[in-house]
């Protein structure tokens, strides 16, 4: 597991690979030594902009070290989110960034959409729906915007590119919780 104070080290680095891709001037440190780092991990980087979302980007499966998987996931967050264009040098001083890790996911059982309504914990599970070749998640987070239950399963489903179709026996649905930390 990470140490609390992981932030300190996971902010800087994603906020580092930015600056360099960008040719942004940043204060060099050295390179982190903890131990950690070099575990694998799977996390998200967030981009804010004026309080609005300017990018998101992560994996759900460890593949590589937390180290690299925050640099990168950074990188895509800033310059290929599909909902953005890429980041400019001038948008860069406003972000404000967030870097979530993610425990692994676990399969959740459910016969009805109403036991998966019943079953899953709002503000703690972040959720993952696949169905075939569709598959969206949604943070823990996004439960501050969508608090109710049935409304995040709908913008889960529209995510996911099945707007409104109806619970199929072949959906899996998987939960995670996140650890996050955010610039102030």
């Amino acid at each position: 597991m990470w140490p609390g104070d992981a932030g300190a080290v996971l902010l800087p680095l994603a906020r580092e690979a930015i600056a360099v891709t960008l040719d942004v001037p940043v204060e060099s440190s050295p390179e982190p030594v903890d131990a950690w780092l070099d575990e694998p991990g799977a996390s998200f980087v967030t981009l804010h902009l004026a309080g609005r979302l300017r990018g998101c980007i992560g994996t759900l499966q460890a593949y590589r070290s937390i180290r690299d998987d925050v640099r990168g996931n950074a990188r895509a967050a800033a310059f290929e989110d599909p909902r953005f264009g890429p980041l400019t040098r001038e948008e860069y001083a406003g972000i404000d960034l967030e870097v979530s890790l993610l425990s692994p996911p676990e399969e959740m059982p459910w016969s009805s959409e109403a036991e998966l309504l019943r079953e899953v914990r709002p503000g703690v599970d972040g959720l993952l729906l696949q169905a075939g070749s569709h598959r969206g998640t949604f943070l823990p987070q996004v439960w501050d915007q969508l608090p109710d239950p049935q409304v995040f399963f709908q913008n889960l489903k529209s995510k996911a590119g099945l707007g409104r179709k109806s619970w199929g026996r072949d959906w899996r649905v998987f939960r995670y919780t996140v650890t996050a930390w955010a610039e102030p």
